[in-house]
């Protein structure tokens, strides 16, 4: 198959490697990034010629614009997916810009590439169709658990409920950790820690794209995070307050 690749971040490289492997053929457009002379289409339209897929990778805030102007040079025989980590505004954005006319579908690969690169299995990606077009959506599904992915189906506004209270709370505590210099050093941290040693790669090596989209774009990621700030005052004044009764963890097996 051939794609249409529009956006060439840290994700969007490695779903282009991902591409690649599996024998896709590709083209990329960028601006913004240093595309590789064999996969750099030197305009919309010509990484678009051809193209079957047309994936869109680029930082959420800027998808409503490239959408609108890759509109006209759309092909109703071509399906868009874009792999935004927030669900809503770009699954309602597909729906209103391509309508009935163009194939399109809502898709969250749930990895990147340092679960790549760690060789982590199963891959797993949230598909959310438009009912406008559930052909693409069976597609999609193909599409991906071709490329070794495990697929889930879920409404956008499900899926950006889960994610304030997963993605988005493990990138706000992680991004407070970073800030704190909490993991620079991991020779003496015991391994319960190694989890959050993860997380905290993950925030490292972001230039704050996908940091802010998961939690400006997401409409329950503000609640998630005073939620989270709540309980951990509480948390904090039973310590000082040494309430060891109202300290036991629900569900924590007794001493």
């Amino acid at each position: 198959m051939s794609f249409a690749l529009f956006g060439y971040g840290r994700f969007g490289r490695a779903f282009a490697d991902l591409l690649q492997r599996a024998g896709h053929a590709l083209r990329v457009f960028d601006p913004h990034a240093d595309v590789p002379a064999a996969l750099a289409a030197a305009t919309p339209a010509a990484a678009l010629a051809g193209a079957e897929w047309i994936v869109l990778a680029m930082p959420v805030p800027r998808m409503a614009e490239a959408l609108r102007g890759l509109r006209p040079l759309l092909d109703p025989r071509q399906t868009v997916i874009d792999v935004g980590s927030v669900k809503q505004g770009p699954c309602a954005l597909l729906d209103g810009v391509l309508g009935a006319a163009i194939p399109h579908a809502g898709t969250h690969p749930l990895f990147g590439p340092l679960s790549l690169a760690r060789g982590e299995r199963p891959l797993r990606v949230v598909l959310c169709p438009s009912a406008r077009h559930p052909d693409a959506a069976a597609r999609t599904r193909a599409l991906f658990a071709a490329l070794g992915c495990e697929v889930v189906e879920r409404e956008p506004a499900a899926h950006d409920r889960a994610m304030a209270q997963t993605h988005a709370l493990a990138f706000f505590i992680a991004k407070a950790l970073v800030e704190m210099g909490v993991g620079e050093d991991l020779s003496l941290a015991p391994p319960s820690f190694l989890g959050l040693a993860h997380m905290l790669a993950a925030v490292r090596g972001d230039a704050g794209h996908l940091f802010a989209a998961i939690q400006r774009e997401n409409p329950y990621a503000g609640e998630a995070r005073a939620s989270l700030l709540d309980h951990l005052a509480a948390i904090h004044q039973r310590l000082q307050a040494d309430e060891g009764a109202a300290l036991s963890i629900p569900g924590a097996d007794p001493p």
